[in-house]
């Protein structure tokens, strides 16, 4: 067991972790050219923020939190979403009080006690933005413009924008009668986890995998017919934006989410290469969150999505992702002295920003060598008793056979040209 990752964990080895950071390194370009700036919160959590901010009906605070007991007492929980915590450092640290809307982006990890799948992990990590402060469906229009750009310049092929509203706490109420007074009639069909939502959160029953649930859900009335008059056009504003910006979409009145603070817009974007139909992202509208927590009443909106999903979903649908430079030289040496030298060397090659390597595991000149090959190394130079003697040495180009000398003193200098 000491040397097993723990069940639902997964290590990213050298081999793949290159992957990540292209990933990465993309989401925060996009990020910027849309003016969100990082946050980054701490990986535990009173327990108290999930059950209020999550919602205490949803499978996350009821099965699926890793919560503990500190040493002084204290209820603590991982984080198992980015937004919670994200909301709670926007009250403790006054954002309401700065220019708004605040817009901000997580990359982060998350835990949950569940069972591990594909693209499934019980340590997993996420990409997430979040906006608090802006009512205008404009804001929602931007975040799924930003999720389908991320998209795009990755080459993700083949997705889905699936888009809905669920209402706001007043229309909703009047929904959830009809909703009840329907599904009423199958509280004896439904799994035991619906019959426990149908008295504290009937919209869920909707968005349930069971097959016999998701059977009886598809004849149920639907939400969007019950919206208010705000929230009617709020969902018109936002699809006004979508066909203006050229984003396809469709309405599904069955997304719901599953997490109790979302209100109005929810979205999910969706591929089929990663086995049945799975969502790969998905966000929406929190617009009571940040008053349910202790602060002032704000309007917010955010998106997340799995980073492990997002790699196979590339994976699925073949897209390569650039593999890094390789080390730009190698230096074989033979002997302590030509050892503590070329030492020196890469040490300054490395200050001009030139990837240079050297042996320290006293190899033979032969199998150095074949360590350079290995590492696909563009160029090598065997550093001896001579070589530092008359202060120039032999440069190869392991592409083309090339050879030529080289001053040593120049190297940084020579490398820099090639």
């Amino acid at each position: 067991m000491l040397t097993k990752a723990p069940k639902g964990t997964k290590d990213a080895l050298p081999e793949v972790s290159y992957k990540w950071q292209y990933v990465e390194r993309l989401i925060r370009e996009i990020c910027a050219s849309y003016g969100y700036q990082e946050i980054r919160t701490p990986v535990f959590e009173h327990t108290e923020l999930f059950q209020r901010g999550v919602g205490d009906t949803t499978d996350v605070v009821q099965k699926e939190m890793y919560t503990f007991e500190d040493k002084g007492g204290r209820s603590i929980t991982l984080r198992p979403e980015g937004t919670a915590g994200v909301a709670r450092s926007f009250i403790e640290n006054s954002l309401y009080a700065g220019p708004q809307p605040t817009k901000m982006y997580y990359l982060t990890s998350c835990y949950r006690y569940e069972k591990p799948q594909k693209g499934r992990l019980r340590e997993h990590h996420q990409f997430g933005v979040e906006v608090f402060g802006a009512e205008s469906p404009s804001i929602d229009a931007e975040i799924i413009s930003l999720a389908m750009t991320l998209y795009q310049k990755i080459g993700v092929k083949g997705l889905e924008l699936r888009i809905n509203s669920i209402g706001c706490p007043e229309c909703r109420a009047a929904y959830h009668q009809k909703l009840k007074a329907y599904l009423k009639s199958y509280l004896n069909d439904v799994c035991s986890t619906c019959m426990e939502r149908y008295e504290k959160n009937p919209l869920r029953i909707l968005d349930c995998k069971s097959e016999k649930c998701h059977g009886i859900a598809q004849n149920a009335p639907i939400i969007l017919d019950s919206l208010c008059h705000d929230c009617q056009t709020h969902f018109d504003g936002l699809k006004t934006y979508l066909d203006h910006m050229n984003i396809a979409y469709s309405i599904d009145p069955f997304i719901v989410r599953g997490l109790d603070y979302y209100t109005r817009t929810v979205f999910e974007i969706v591929s089929k290469d990663i086995g049945a139909q799975e969502s790969v992202g998905g966000g929406g509208r929190y617009d009571k969150l940040i008053e349910q927590l202790g602060g002032p009443s704000t309007p917010g909106i955010g998106f997340g999505l799995g980073i492990e999903r997002l790699l196979l979903t590339l994976e699925a649908q073949g897209i390569t992702i650039p593999q890094p430079e390789p080390t730009q030289l190698f230096i074989a040496n033979i002997g302590e002295k030509a050892g503590i030298k070329a030492q020196s060397l890469v040490f300054e090659l490395r200050k001009h920003g030139i990837r240079a390597d050297k042996d320290h595991m006293g190899k033979s000149l032969k199998a150095q060598m074949k360590y350079a090959d290995k590492l696909a190394v563009r160029y090598t130079m065997v550093l001896g008793e001579d070589e530092i003697n008359s202060g120039s040495a032999k440069l190869k180009d392991m592409e083309t056979g090339d050879v030529q000398a080289v001053v040593l003193d120049e190297l940084a200098e020579i490398l820099g040209r090639l």
